[in-house]
């Protein structure tokens, strides 16, 4: 069995998400791990798309989730047009964000008034 090498494990784990959502199961195992993916998907979680953490149950509502791989800054009054440049921007209901306060979605970050980088996205 050959193995291939994941360089961006959030992204490798927010894909298999999407994999796994596409074709109608409920759980999937995530290996390896990281605490900013733990983070991500606590966000997630929160809204209710997912149910448990490592061991994931898809709850039906996720459309799609990704990472974006160039995590740039973003001044929180950037933040509302920085939104509707990432594709696709229309579909967007949260983008998950890393700011000094942790790992929040971008209605938490906006209420405690801090700078931000963009992790990821989910709908």
């Amino acid at each position: 069995m050959v193995r291939i090498a994941c360089i961006n494990i959030l992204a490798c784990a927010l894909k298999s998400i999407n994999n796994v959502e596409k074709r109608g199961k409920y759980h999937i195992l995530i290996r390896p791990c990281s605490k900013v993916m733990v983070c991500v998907l606590t966000v997630t979680m929160k809204h209710g798309y997912i149910a448990g953490k490592i061991v994931i149950n898809l709850t039906g509502r996720l459309n799609k989730c990704g990472a974006i791989s160039s995590r740039f800054d973003v001044q929180l009054k950037d933040l509302e047009r920085c939104q509707n440049n990432l594709p696709p921007s229309y579909q967007f209901d949260f983008i998950v964000l890393t700011t000094l306060a942790g790992i929040m979605d971008h209605e938490e970050a906006r209420g405690k008034h801090t700078g931000v980088k963009i992790l990821g996205f989910f709908f």
